[in-house]
């Protein structure tokens, strides 16, 4: 075959191969009709599901290590390398005492575990403010993109609304059309605690949480449940997952912030 008819037989396929696509795209735009447009609204106004409001945590589990300082050195359950039980061992509270560090209990990993009310309310239209009484502390999830700063107590949280597609075989996924949940995604930490014993996280770790509500029946209440995944290559062999549990309040009138500068109730004197 000559060049030139190589050089034709080639320009033909390369044809075939636009008309073919060009069919498709016609076919799928005929059987689906063209994209939707894009979304303009805010965060607030795309909301699947309505978080404001003041919740309690139900502390329904893991008691001895949420509301009492745990003894040195219990890590159970936690899922720390060698790295991670040697910092466990050796924390010191009076040293965190002298060198203030009882917040580092308060980073979005402890905080959340605390026995602690939390109000949930919208600061602008995309950014969803979460006060805790425990420890007085503030976080900010962002649902538009931010420049990151320096690392901070709470770091930098970005957030997005979220459907889950149901699948009913291969071809009948659909995704619904009502409900949803908050996915937020925390970088830019500062070391901290997973536990106000010591147990710690590093400043490469990362946190990962889920926010879901449901309604109970028979007035039950409305119930708010928070899944945290931690991830550390510093001081965890896997990642940590953890399922925390609120109950909506039905006013504010109960909230008692406490700075996270104050000792907690009970402090172990020496090793158990």
């Amino acid at each position: 075959m000559s060049g030139g008819m190589r050089r034709g037989v080639a320009v033909a396929a390369l044809c075939a191969v636009a008309w073919f696509g060009l069919a498709v795209e016609q076919k799928a735009s005929a059987q689906f009709g063209p994209p939707p447009p894009p979304d303009l609204r805010n965060a607030r106004e795309r909301a699947p599901i309505d978080l404001t409001g003041q919740w309690v945590a139900v502390v329904t589990e893991d008691w001895r290590w949420r509301m009492v300082t745990p003894p040195v050195g219990d890590s159970a359950s936690i899922p720390l390398n060698a790295e991670g039980r040697a910092a466990t061992a050796a924390w010191d509270f009076e040293r965190d005492r002298r060198e203030g560090n009882f917040c580092r209990s308060y980073g979005p990993p402890g905080l959340i575990r605390q026995p602690t009310r939390l109000r949930i309310d919208w600061e602008d239209g995309d950014t969803l403010r979460l006060q805790f009484d425990a420890g007085n502390q503030t976080r900010r999830l962002r649902f538009k993109p931010q420049s990151p700063g320096g690392r901070s107590l709470q770091g930098d949280s970005a957030a997005k609304w979220f459907r889950q597609t149901q699948s009913r075989g291969v071809f009948a996924a659909q995704t619904p059309k009502t409900g949803g949940s908050l996915q937020v995604h925390t970088t830019n930490l500062t070391a901290g605690y997973l536990r106000a014993n010591g147990v710690p996280y590093s400043d490469q770790a990362t946190v990962k949480e889920f926010f879901n509500t449901f309604t109970l029946p028979d007035g039950n209440g409305t119930w708010l449940v928070v899944t945290t995944v931690v991830n550390d290559p510093v001081y965890l062999s896997t990642d940590l997952l953890m399922s925390t549990q609120f109950k909506k309040e039905a006013n504010r009138s109960r909230w008692e912030p406490r700075g996270c500068d104050i000792a907690p109730p009970l402090v172990p004197s020496a090793r158990q």
